[in-house]
């Protein structure tokens, strides 16, 4: 498990709070239901759904964990879990999300995991559609706005994020992805990290490729951006990011950010942390108490 809790709640107690919420229970092809993690950071046990599951960030940034990999969501995108597929869901303090529940037959997504980027529009259909009824039966208006949600959230898929982490299997490269999450200063060769492990620069290089994908540095750039966008969610300025992630100068981290996401951190972020207005008639979002539980306000890192 790549992220760790503490003072954990009974899991008996955690999924009997569930039961209130649990959109499985619900006869509606598609709900959706409002959180707000208020002032600590917050996680939920691995678990699954019959339906599939669009993990929405309003404010603060998601981290969703499963057993292939993990996904990070910032503001105003969204992560999609395909049905029955175990995983595990992490939100920074004063989060605010939307779940978006669909059951199999209701709409065409991925069949595996991926970061999204969603417009405005669709952002305020699934938080209006939270707001609802979710007992409406199929000839009320929210069933309506329910289809012409999905066929938006079809669409959206066009516009995937690069934000997956290819967490290996290996104990070897999970030692060092802990390493790298708690020491990501760290500027290692591929040539030290393959004398450390007694492999040639060539061995090693191929190993990690082979595990995950990806390069050794593009893996490990993979991580600082994962760390970067949580920091940056959390209100870390883009200078001691750039500093905590060992970059050598503040437009180097820049750089790096910009390629992989098409802005700069600070510009990014700004155009996605202002959360979205509450009509004043809209009741409160729910409390995130059935869905998290509190975690160390500190950064992923595998077991």
């Amino acid at each position: 498990m790549l992220l760790k809790t503490v003072n954990p709640v009974p899991m008996a107690t955690l999924y009997a709070s569930l039961v209130e919420h649990d959109p499985d229970l619900l006869d509606a092809a598609v709900t959706a239901l409002r959180v707000h993690t208020s002032q600590s950071e917050r996680e939920t046990p691995f678990h699954s759904h019959r339906k599939g599951q669009l993990v929405v960030a309003l404010h603060g940034a998601v981290t969703c964990e499963t057993a292939q990999g993990m996904w990070i969501v910032p503001p105003q995108s969204a992560v999609w879990i395909p049905p029955g597929v175990p995983h595990s869901n992490r939100v920074t303090l004063d989060g605010q999300l939307c779940f978006l529940f669909i059951a199999p037959h209701a709409a065409s997504m991925p069949d595996q995991c991926s970061t999204l980027a969603l417009s405005p529009l669709l952002v305020q259909m699934i938080c209006h559609l939270a707001e609802q009824r979710q007992d409406y039966a199929p000839h009320e208006r929210t069933a309506r706005l329910a289809s012409v949600l999905v066929e938006e959230l079809e669409h959206s898929q066009r516009h995937a994020l690069p934000l997956h982490l290819p967490v290996p299997q290996h104990s070897r490269l999970r030692a060092i992805a802990r390493h790298l999450a708690e020491q990501p200063a760290d500027r290692s060769t591929v040539a030290e990290w393959g004398q450390r492990h007694a492999m040639s620069e060539r061995s090693f290089a191929r190993f990690v490729q082979a595990e995950t994908g990806m390069s050794f540095g593009r893996w490990r750039r993979q991580i600082h951006l994962m760390l970067a966008l949580q920091w940056l969610a959390s209100g870390s300025s883009v200078q001691r990011v750039s500093q905590d992630l060992g970059y050598e100068s503040v437009s180097a981290f820049i750089t790096m950010f910009r390629n992989t996401l098409g802005k700069p951190p600070a510009r990014y972020m700004a155009q996605r942390q202002a959360p979205l207005a509450r009509p004043a008639s809209s009741p409160p979002a729910s409390p995130a108490a059935p869905y998290f539980q509190p975690t160390r306000n500190a950064s992923w890192k595998p077991n």
